[in-house]
């Protein structure tokens, strides 16, 4: 097995956040890796779903929420015995994986996955650019069911 010293989970609360967050969490503390948590705030899909109309209030509480969720995910990891280095970033999320992931030198990035749609959520970046070409490392796929996220919620 591939020695795996710094991890990046991505979170951004979602129920695929949720399952790359526990799966990520769980490779951590068995192989007491060095763990940072990314949260992106992608307005590039939220200024054109709203045609570009925007506030400053709207986009600050864009990024207060996005931070909310952030802060969530270093609380859980932390509750759990991982200590993570937060992160967070605007602009899109391949991008700043990528980024992150380069910059940091991680061994494994962690991304979740909902398996009822494409993989392209995390896969694709601009154009027609992979995540899986843009780092240098290995990438967990967490794939997440409805069922699964039942299960979750009934046991806590």
């Amino acid at each position: 097995m591939a020695s795996y010293k710094k991890i990046l989970l991505c979170y951004d609360g979602s129920r695929e956040g949720r399952k790359a967050l526990r799966c990520g969490a769980d490779l951590a503390l068995d192989l007491q890796a060095e763990t940072h948590l990314l949260s992106v705030v992608d307005m590039r899909s939220t200024i054109a779903q709203s045609a570009g109309l925007l506030t400053d209030v709207a986009c600050g509480r864009f990024e207060e929420t996005a931070r909310e969720i952030l802060q969530e995910g270093v609380d859980w990891l932390t509750e759990r015995g991982v200590r993570a280095q937060g992160h967070f970033a605007f602009g899109h999320p391949i991008d700043e994986i990528a980024n992150l992931a380069n910059e940091i030198q991680a061994d494994l990035v962690v991304v979740g996955h909902r398996c009822r749609t494409g993989l392209s959520r995390w896969w694709m970046g601009a154009g027609t650019t992979p995540l899986l070409d843009r780092v240098s490392c290995s990438i967990l796929v967490a794939c997440s069911s409805a069922a699964e996220e039942k299960q979750q919620q009934a046991a806590a």
